[in-house]
């Protein structure tokens, strides 16, 4: 599923995670809003997730999320997995068109709607239409400079922004401790 209209990177780096997102939103060709919120904190802010796709369809996989992590209180890969069962094989979910990025201290996974849960191996992940771009640059920069986790997102980000005509500059990043 390709998915336009927004850049979603997270980076783990030094015993932090960061989850950070633009604010662009578009329908077609045209830019509809420049500061929409697509990073939320969620479970007693313990986890952050990110989200791209229809914003409407992200919504509702974003609340469907949340009642999978109090039904499985500190387990993130197992609220994960029944929500992407859930988005698979109910009859209207599975028409949703939007894939999120999760975090929590321990765990970053990409959910999508065909069921995946995917861990990346270095702690970088991305989504949306500059999600590429974003990528290459994190892992430039994580793995080539001195910044902290949520400095790697924010420049990612913008380096993504000159890039993606989906993505702009009105970047919001959140941050995490990893240490137990």
């Amino acid at each position: 599923m390709k998915i336009r209209s927004t850049t979603i990177l997270t980076v783990r780096k030094d015993e932090r995670v960061a989850l950070g997102g633009d604010g662009q939103v578009t329908v077609g060709s045209t830019i509809v809003k420049a500061d929409a919120s697509k990073i939320r904190r969620l479970h007693g802010d313990t986890v952050l997730t990110g989200f791209a796709g229809g914003a409407a369809d992200a919504f509702a996989l974003l609340e469907r999320f949340e009642a999978k992590l109090k039904e499985h209180p500190g387990n993130l890969i197992r609220a994960a997995t029944e929500l992407a069962k859930l988005w698979r094989t109910d009859r209207v979910l599975r028409r949703l068109e939007a894939m999120m990025i999760v975090v929590d201290a321990r765990h970053t996974l990409l959910i999508a709607g065909t069921g995946e849960v995917i861990q990346p191996s270095d702690g970088i992940l991305a989504i949306g239409s500059g999600g590429g771009y974003a990528t290459a640059a994190a892992r430039a920069l994580a793995a080539h400079s001195s910044m902290g986790a949520a400095e790697i997102v924010r420049r990612s980000l913008e380096i993504a922004a000159g890039i993606d005509i989906y993505t702009n500059t009105n970047i919001a990043v959140e941050e995490l401790s990893c240490r137990n």
